[in-house]
């Protein structure tokens, strides 16, 4: 007998509660329902090689080992973040041990499968193949851009969803039945607790576990909003600055000012300032869209833009904020047109699908004498010397170019004047090609 006896290891009350069998499983319903594909496959016990997509604390692990035991498979997890060549080997070996031994087939389950490299993911390829281990890979990012296509075209990608408040709350129940020594919690303790999570399961029961451990030596005897905030501190947002969230998300702030929503535009903008992303970079976007979806339909976006940016350059934040967050206002009602943005893209194809041609004689520079003796400038017409300061009929374009006309104005805002200007211009243009005909 020991001298020192051990006191045996904490067991975490997420991993406590983690589901043993399907039935037990919060969430994901879209894929584990009766007539659903992970619902059929398990049903049929069936195993395939897939890989579950989605945010974290939402069942990723969880599904792989039920898996496992639904198909009657030896289980073997990695973690790509620790993992290499050598851990895939040994987890290899590992496998063909057990089928030579037992019989049985192996789950070879990679978590956070985007941190392999392509020769790691590639070592995976001859053993999936040969169906000696189905895999199963778990990622945050999307893995049409993070897992390569050889392995991806192997699997079938599960898309996994964020916890919603019911199910959140079905977890809370959960965590309380499990530490029934607990205070009870206020029903605005609850909804708290549920919107800290933020759709993530494994993040509310820790968040349970020490809040309800703390409530305990505290001696509290019930559970409260004031008490929570003082405890949990400053929670942030599920929010991932460098993944799809990030620009699914400035995504749908760009389309919400491009659609003329100020509400739903200043509800994304706030949603990413909440999840930490530099204001510098949400002001450099609001000029972005200015130029992009606004243009010259309303010149004022654009200054109204970079002057939100400067305020913030100026004040910082949170104060600097709010001139973000009226920016995005104004763009939103804002008068929309991308003739401008559509005009510009079109030039510069055909410039660069085009050759070099020629700057016509009439428009060249004649700094010296010899450049006026071959023509240079000669006979330019100087516009503010013409009527209504136009040049009827002059040509600006090279030679045998003929008149593109890629910026077409919108009849909204600014761009309606700019239209009916550029409708009187054409019409001068007539008038004088048809007097130099007679």
């Amino acid at each position: 007998m020991s001298l020192f006896p051990q006191t045996p290891p904490h067991i975490p009350l997420a991993e406590r509660l983690r589901p043993q069998h399907i039935s037990e499983v919060v969430g994901q319903s879209h894929l584990l329902g009766p007539e659903q594909a992970l619902g059929l496959a398990f049903a049929s016990a069936q195993a395939h090689s897939m890989i579950f997509w989605g945010p974290p604390g939402v069942g990723k692990t969880t599904l792989a080992r039920l898996c496992a035991d639904a198909f009657g498979a030896h289980f073997i997890a990695l973690s790509a973040v620790l993992a290499g060549v050598k851990e895939i080997r040994a987890a290899i070996e590992e496998a063909q041990a057990v089928i030579a031994q037992q019989g049985r087939p192996s789950i070879l389950f990679i978590d956070e499968i985007h941190r392999f490299n392509k020769s790691q993911q590639d070592a995976l390829l001859p053993f999936v193949e040969s169906g000696l281990v189905t895999f199963i890979g778990a990622t945050t990012e999307n893995p049409s851009f993070e897992v390569n296509s050889a392995l991806l075209s192997r699997a079938q990608v599960y898309v996994l969803q964020a916890l919603s408040d019911d199910e959140l709350r079905l977890l809370l129940e959960r965590a309380r039945a499990a530490m029934p020594e607990s205070p009870p919690l206020t029903p605005e303790a609850q909804t708290f607790l549920i919107a800290s999570a933020d759709g993530d399961g494994r993040r509310l029961l820790n968040v349970c576990e020490q809040v309800f451990s703390a409530a305990t030596q505290a001696q509290i005897k019930t559970i409260e909003v004031p008490w929570l905030q003082s405890v949990m501190g400053a929670s942030s947002r599920r929010f991932d600055k460098g993944g799809d969230q990030f620009y699914d998300q400035i995504s749908a702030l760009h389309k919400s000012v491009r659609g003329s929503n100020p509400d739903a535009a200043l509800y994304w903008l706030c949603r990413m300032l909440d999840g930490g992303v530099d204001p510098k970079y949400l002001a450099r976007r609001l000029i972005r869209m200015a130029w992009e979806d606004i243009g010259l339909a309303d010149p004022r976006a654009l200054q109204i833009a970079n002057d939100a940016a400067l305020t913030y350059e100026r004040l910082g934040s949170p104060e600097g904020e709010l001139a973000l967050g009226e920016a995005a206002i104004y763009l939103a009602i804002a008068p929309k047109s991308n003739a401008a943005y559509q005009a510009f893209n079109q030039a510069m194809a055909y410039v660069k699908n085009h050759g070099s041609a020629e700057v016509p004689l009439h428009l060249r520079n004649a700094p010296t004498k010899l450049m006026s003796e071959l023509g240079h400038g000669r006979t330019y017409r100087y516009a503010h010397d013409e009527a209504h300061a136009y040049a009827a009929g002059e040509q600006y374009l090279p030679e045998n170019m003929t008149e593109p006309r890629w910026y077409q104005p919108t009849e909204r805002g600014l761009e309606g004047k700019i239209a009916e200007k550029m409708a009187f211009l054409r019409e001068l243009d007539a008038q004088y090609l048809q007097k130099t005909k007679k």
